[in-house]
């Protein structure tokens, strides 16, 4: 089969209540400048009481397939990126398989933290390789602001929540829309212990009774997280590019891991892309984990940020460490 895979559909999700910097200086230690000089983030969406994960998978879910002209009888793999499930058991892939009403569809959930979305196309691309007539939907979602440590005024103003989502399938004549063309990832645990949420796993168990701590929400050395994250989407680019006899002048759109601001300026620059070229919206969602690429990606082409014929460059990064890059010609 070919090498490359179709993309014939995006679709992203928000939630409408929406958290200002202005909101939190009433119950954090900080400033609407502070966060904005370090992070560029103004807002970030926040679920209503009630709303889970998988109530935004599916919303994107649905403008995926209406914009492929599918329906969910059409999807045979249900694959979600998440470190925010429903619930640990049963997995977010069958809550949100059972809400799009699918049955006997193989669904699953996959861990890469902010990574988890290009991991899980990754992991589709296999899924497609082994099963031509295979129609993979691959979300990105998170409720991050319920692992959000409130008193910590150095996390608690990065994240939000929301999903993305691509459909993925063989690329053939009938399968029309955008062509993911190559991807490339990595990881390295041994600085896993830079960016963790620790609390209730079996390496952190909690008894009934026990208070939970701050072991349950993100713990992050967000100066060691920055070097590293910089460090490592720019040369994975760079090896992704070099290996298609690429250069940054070849690709039209970089689509970067929404986590703050300073770290998209640097990668853009090291990679000597102009900020023109450089997709942003960070300061409208805050970081989103796994939801970060899939929801730019989608509001890009949804924009008309990303036209059609254009070469678009992905580059992630997130807690593991994990990183990886994509390229997508629409």
């Amino acid at each position: 089969m070919s090498s490359t895979f179709a993309i014939q559909g995006l679709g992203f999700y928000a939630p409408a209540r929406i958290l200002t910097n202005a909101d939190l200086v009433k119950f954090v230690d900080t400033t609407d400048e502070w966060i904005i000089t370090r992070t560029g983030i103004r807002e970030r969406h926040m679920v209503a009481p009630g709303e889970v994960c998988t109530d935004m998978a599916l919303a994107a879910t649905h403008m995926a397939l209406d914009n492929a002209g599918l329906t969910a009888k059409d999807l045979t793999h249900v694959v979600v990126a998440t470190v925010t499930p429903d619930t640990s058991v049963p997995s977010a892939g069958v809550v949100l398989a059972k809400k799009l009403g699918l049955e006997g569809v193989p669904a699953f959930d996959l861990n890469a933290a902010c990574s988890g979305f290009v991991y899980s196309l990754e992991a589709a691309r296999g899924l497609v390789a082994l099963h031509p007539e295979a129609r993979v939907l691959v979300v990105g979602a998170e409720v991050l602001t319920s692992r959000t440590d409130w008193t910590d005024r150095g996390t608690c103003v990065l994240f939000g929540d929301g999903a993305g989502v691509a459909i993925l399938a063989a690329d053939t004549p009938a399968n029309k829309g955008a062509r993911l063309l190559d991807m490339q990832l990595a990881a390295d645990g041994t600085y896993g212990p830079l960016l963790t949420i620790k609390g209730g796993y079996s390496g952190h168990p909690y008894k009934i009774g026990d208070v939970v701590g701050h072991e349950n929400y993100v713990q992050m050395n967000g100066r060691e997280v920055y070097k590293h994250a910089v460090r490592s989407m720019c040369a994975i680019c760079e090896t992704l590019l070099a290996r298609h006899g690429l250069t940054p002048e070849d690709v039209d759109v970089l689509i970067p891991h929404q986590a703050n601001l300073r770290i998209i300026e640097a990668v853009g620059k090291k990679l000597r892309f102009p900020d023109e070229k450089v997709f942003v919206n960070v300061d409208r969602y805050g970081n989103t984990s796994a939801a970060s690429i899939p929801l730019a990606l989608a509001e890009a082409r949804a924009l008309g940020s990303i036209k059609d014929g254009q070469l678009v460059l992905i580059a992630t990064f997130g807690g593991g460490f994990t990183w990886g890059s994509a390229l997508i010609r629409f």
